[in-house]
């Protein structure tokens, strides 16, 4: 079974996410800050991560950048509502596989995580 982690310090849009991916047949982890993100990804073997950008305390692009140094083959999506480009550059250069804007089409969303689990599942 495919795990992804849901990060994001917005308890509704960790729970949206967390019922799409489930109904999908993915099992899900939920984390509503870095510390807790990255305790998972120490003990998880993941498949996949959705990421917000801006949480407090430990942001999107410090979490990325640990998560990278665990698995540097993560594919990570990034989530933000502020779209700022040195931003996008840094997690771009740090390997991020995709952006979405909130808010997002969830459907865009599901099928986009099934593509690049399918293209990883080929690897």
């Amino acid at each position: 079974m495919k795990e992804i982690l849901i990060v994001d310090d917005q308890s509704g849009i960790r729970l949206l996410l967390n019922e799409v991916f489930k109904k999908e047949g993915y099992n899900t982890h939920l984390a509503a800050n870095g510390l807790d993100a990255l305790k998972i990804a120490e003990t998880v073997t993941l498949n996949c991560v959705l990421l917000d950008m801006k949480i407090p305390g430990m942001d999107g692009l410090e979490i990325l950048a640990r998560l990278k140094m665990m698995q540097p083959n993560l594919p990570v999506i990034m989530m933000t509502a502020y779209i700022e480009q040195h931003m996008i550059d840094s997690a771009t250069e740090l390997g991020v596989t995709k952006y979405f804007a909130k808010p997002f089409n969830i459907f865009e969303m599901r099928d986009e995580v099934g593509k690049i689990l399918a293209v990883t599942e080929k690897i």
